[in-house]
């Protein structure tokens, strides 16, 4: 017959597991973070219709002297595909990939409509006077809450649409040279015509 004091497990036994498993789920957490590919996160609007959401003008935002119409859910669904770029005066990737949103538009004469996230109207226009405006119409999401509709992880992130107003590419991060090259101009043309000017 066995005492009491024999079936008790160890002591510490109890503490030390919770604590490892933790350990070991810290590590895998961390792997996958430091590793993985950000551009890779899945969206589930891929092949949907892309939400159906106005975003108002950005305050006294002019371009050659006309005021820059904010985004209706009309500009999505035009024939013709359309870049939808999610940006922002105070993300340093917004800056290094907006050249090549201007050249998108020089080169191939793509539509691209911003949207201006969580940012101030005089931020906003003063980024796109100093490096270009290559937007037909720039939309304000002053809480983020459209945003979160669109499945924005972050800023900056790029969608490209059909001119069903379908979502085909989503681009997380900041555009590259090759990324352009590689996957946002095959997209667009798998969406529909594009030129080369």
């Amino acid at each position: 017959m066995t005492t009491p004091a024999e079936v008790r497990p160890r002591a510490g036994y109890g503490r030390v597991a919770p604590v490892a498993i933790f350990a070991v789920l810290a590590v895998v957490f961390l792997y996958a973070l430091f590793t993985g590919d950000p551009t890779k996160l899945p969206s589930a609007l891929i092949g949907k219709q892309a939400p159906a959401i106005a975003f108002p003008a950005v305050e006294e935002l002019r371009h050659d002297g006309k005021p820059v119409p904010g985004i209706e859910p009309s500009d999505l669904t035009t024939g013709k595909p359309v870049v939808v770029n999610f940006w922002a005066s105070w993300c340093a990737p917004c800056v290094a990939e907006h050249p090549l949103l201007v050249a998108l538009k020089e080169k191939y004469g793509a539509t691209i409509l911003g949207v201006n996230y969580k940012d101030q109207a005089a931020n906003a226009r003063r980024f796109l006077g100093r490096y270009g405006n290559p937007y037909t119409a720039v939309g304000a999401d002053l809480t983020g809450r459209n945003a979160i509709e669109w499945g924005v992880y972050g800023m900056p992130e790029t969608f490209v649409l059909d001119g069903a107003g379908r979502i085909v590419y989503k681009h997380v991060g900041q555009i590259t040279p090759e990324t352009l090259e590689t996957k946002i101009v095959p997209a667009l043309r798998q969406a529909g015509r594009l030129s080369t000017k």
